[in-house]
């Protein structure tokens, strides 16, 4: 890794101190017409430049990877050729007696394992884009329709011919990949050769000549002439070693143009593959679509037969005459009753039109520069007497100083609060404290962006962590027993999504079970022109 970092900066500095660097049209041709120096300069500026890139080959990943593959080509393809062969051999052999038709779905099944092996060692170390084997969407009904669709699908018989085809394709590349990584090695390591005899023939009395070629001879002494011819060869070696380089990463370039052809579905099965994905996602979207219809007929039928029935009773009781009126009737409380389940049909109602708007994409949204500190004033007016006759729970609101605008719909923005904080109301026991908090700032690290935040948080019973990444689907739960008995049918935390989201902006929760829960909306802020 050193040694490639180091190589990689060399190069990059010789580029950057070549005069006149840059001097290029689009077509990377020197433009002879700069007036950085004289035609020929220019021209010798290019050529250093390509033999530079020529060069960077040798410190680039790939091309070692490739090798690496091209290497161990050799010994796969012979353990593939020779495990293969020899059990279809015996299988084909053995059939008439049944075992070999056994030994031979182990074949299938170890050729189909080797050829998924490859085609991941090729994505893996070449970079080549292999299609999958097979379509992994599709589920067989029984092991005998997927193992017949296995045995009709051409890519199985492909990779087995990919497989034989390997070994004579290893060998030839590993009798390559020796003779040039070799004879370039050698002239690379010319003058190396010529340092290391000539300091052991000093160490031996007497001395042992070699002749070393080119009628050069070892004598004790590094002569000038001898040593600048074999840097010579160093240098022609090193120019070898990025040729075969770049060849040996065509070779793998080709050899991965096959192996993705032989290895991956064809593109008209591909496509089918595809459709057939696409239709299962749309049967399954519309198989939800139907059980949330089922589901909100289910739920609508019981929770507006509640208020409804609730409200009957109470008004039945006071237009009784007084003669047959049961004595412990308190026409106040039963008017407050009646009151408060009017607010909750009226309440499931506006969830039901802001669920059918959102659906049928007639969602109208007002957005314009709103003071939400008025609009939690509001909800703040709206619930608060309500929280502490009814609940026993305590509502207090607080807005920063100076709290900017927001973009939002001033109405829906209201529906969002009033939604969040009858929750909180609903789900936090006597005693405890519904806190309605605004305030600006950054929503992100680096975002230059203002935003407006409101939090909605309580000291009520929590929301399981299993349980808070899906309290905003529709119909939602998390607890059937404790939503019948507090109304609701799971809507109203999927229309403040859609609301604040249909506004620009984002609603997250964050809850511990036993301390409360807090649900914050951010809007972005109006800044000054």
């Amino acid at each position: 890794m050193r040694v490639k970092l180091a190589l990689v900066s060399l190069i990059e500095v010789l580029m950057s101190r070549l005069p006149g660097g840059g001097a290029y049209n689009a077509d990377n041709v020197p433009n002879v017409s700069d007036s950085s120096g004289p035609r020929a300069g220019v021209m010798a500026l290019g050529s250093w430049r390509s033999w530079l890139r020529f060069l960077h080959v040798i410190v680039e990943r790939r091309s070692y990877t490739n090798l690496l593959y091209l290497f161990l080509t050799f010994p796969l393809g012979m353990f593939y050729f020779i495990f293969l062969a020899s059990l279809l051999s015996i299988g084909v052999g053995t059939a008439v007696l049944g075992v070999g038709l056994i030994l031979l779905g182990i074949t299938v099944v170890c050729w189909w394992g080797f050829a998924a092996f490859e085609r991941y060692l090729l994505i893996w170390w070449t970079g080549v884009d292999i299609p999958p084997m097979y379509d992994a969407t599709y589920r067989y009904p029984t092991f005998r329709a997927r193992a017949l669709a296995h045995m009709r699908n051409p890519t199985t018989w492909k990779s087995l011919a990919y497989l034989m085809v390997e070994m004579p394709f290893g060998i030839l590349s590993f009798v390559l990949l020796i003779t040039l990584l070799t004879f370039s090695l050698a002239l690379i390591f010319y003058p190396v050769s010529y340092i290391v005899d000539t300091a052991f023939y000093n160490s031996v009395p007497g001395g042992i000549t070699d002749n070393l070629g080119f009628n050069v001879t070892v004598n004790g002494v590094i002569e000038v002439g001898p040593m600048l011819l074999f840097l010579f060869f160093s240098a022609c070696g090193v120019l070898a070693l990025a040729a075969s380089l770049r060849f040996f990463n065509g070779v793998a370039y080709v050899w991965g143009l096959f192996a993705r052809m032989m290895l991956g579905m064809d593109e008209g099965p591909r496509r089918v593959a595809q459709a057939r994905a696409v239709a299962a996602q749309e049967r399954a979207k519309a198989e939800r679509a139907d059980q949330s219809r089922r589901e909100l007929i289910v739920n609508v039928s019981h929770e507006l037969r509640t208020p409804i029935a609730s409200i009957r009773g109470h008004v039945e009781s006071l237009l009784m005459p007084e003669a047959e009126r049961p004595a412990d009737v308190d026409p106040a409380a039963y008017l407050e009753i009646v009151a408060q389940e009017s607010e909750r049909l009226s309440t499931l109602v506006d969830d039901l039109l802001a669920l059918a708007r959102a659906d049928a994409n007639e969602l109208r949204l007002d957005i314009r520069p709103t003071p939400v500190g008025e609009v939690i004033e509001e909800v703040f007016q709206a619930l608060a007497v309500l929280a502490r006759r009814s609940r026993k729970v305590t509502l207090v609101q607080q807005v920063s100083p100076g709290l900017p605008l927001a973009h939002a719909d001033r109405d829906r923005l209201a529906q969002v609060l009033l939604n969040l904080t009858r929750n909180a109301i609903t789900y936090t026991p006597a005693g405890g404290i519904v806190s309605i908090q605004a305030f600006a700032g950054i929503f992100a690290p680096g975002d230059d962006g203002a935003y407006v935040t409101v939090s909605v948080i309580d000291t009520g019973i929590g929301i399981e962590a299993k349980d808070l990444e899906h309290i905003f689907e529709r119909f939602y739960r998390t607890d059937a027993s404790r939503e019948r008995s507090t109304g609701g049918f799971g809507l109203g935390l999927s229309i403040v999504r859609d609301l604040v989201e249909a506004m620009g902006g984002t609603v997250r929760a964050e809850s511990v079970v036993g301390q409360g829960s807090r649900f914050s909306v951010t809007l972005r802020a109006v800044t000054a022109p």
